[in-house]
């Protein structure tokens, strides 16, 4: 998500995982009637893999957008809801979905290899947030010269990192850290504090995560980063996860996806989740599709 929650995903992009699916454990292949035995650790049950301490994604209390997100499938599939929780660091793919305890990561970007993708459900992007009044409320890419000379938050190793060191802001940039133990800290809300007490003057943060701090602290204003035009592009697409072998459990998230998109993006906003468009443009919870 930072750190175990920058999440395996989103960075380096996006995050950390950094295992292996184990080769595709010898379970059989669904029949092409679609019949989802063989694929499921129990049919009955939509066992979802999770981190138990990375809100605003998911908690043991399920209190996170994609807890809220499971809920809403598990209803749909008329099934029951159950959690594998695993930390969100290194070995988390391999120890939940990858050694068949659970089914689907309910948040996972498009393209990492580690996982099969379903259709990507939201797109988003690092954000800037500061503080209302500031003077940068309205600014838009890292490579704006009214932040010279300003203190910026910045999560260590995530990618608007080397953006940042393009536009000669990290000489006076205060990092934090992405390797944190959830348990007990949380760098997303210590940039926040450090924010809304003025020992920096902005930070930068995964759109999720800046989205819901930010709503939490009140008087904080959230710009995408959609405008950059050196480093590395800030924004992401993401879908579920499910191992290379589940075809017809693609198939039915992806259908799942497809026919409520409303809902999906009714909860993402009411974590603050700035959604976007295929051209960058806001999104709302009206909108049917995301490309």
């Amino acid at each position: 998500m930072e750190a175990g929650q920058h999440r395996r995903w989103l960075i380096s992009m996006c995050v950390m995982a950094a295992s292996c699916l184990i080769g595709d454990v010898a379970r059989a292949q669904t029949t092409d009637s679609g019949d989802l035995s063989f694929e499921l650790v129990d049919p009955k049950v939509l066992r979802v893999c999770a981190d138990p301490r990375n809100l605003p994604f998911s908690n043991e209390k399920g209190e996170g957008i994609e807890n809220k997100l499971a809920e809403l499938f598990a209803d749909k599939l008329q099934k029951k809801l159950d959690y594998v929780f695993f930390p969100q660091a290194t070995g988390f793919v391999r120890m939940t979905l990858g050694a068949h305890r659970c089914d689907v990561i309910m948040g996972f970007p498009q393209g990492d290899e580690l996982v099969q993708g379903t259709n990507p459900y939201y797109r988003t992007s690092y954000a800037l947030v500061a503080k209302a009044g500031s003077g940068l409320e309205d600014v838009d890419t890292l490579e704006d010269p009214r932040l010279k000379g300003k203190h910026v938050g910045i999560v260590a190793g995530t990618p608007p990192a080397t953006n940042m060191a393009l536009a000669g802001l990290m000489g006076d940039a205060k990092p934090y850290p992405l390797m944190i133990d959830t348990r007990y800290d949380n760098s997303a809300q210590a940039m926040i504090d450090d924010l809304t007490a003025g020992k920096i003057d902005a930070g930068v943060l995964w759109g999720p995560m800046a989205g819901y701090y930010a709503k939490k602290a009140g008087s904080l204003h959230v710009t995408p980063l959609v405008k950059e035009t050196t480093g590395p592009k800030l924004v992401y697409r993401i879908g579920m996860g499910v191992r290379a072998a589940d075809q017809n459990w693609k198939r039915q998230l992806n259908k799942l996806i497809q026919d409520n998109q409303g809902e999906i993006n009714k909860i993402l906003l009411d974590f603050g989740v700035p959604l976007l468009d295929e051209n960058d443009r806001p999104l709302g919870a009206e909108t049917k599709k995301v490309p």
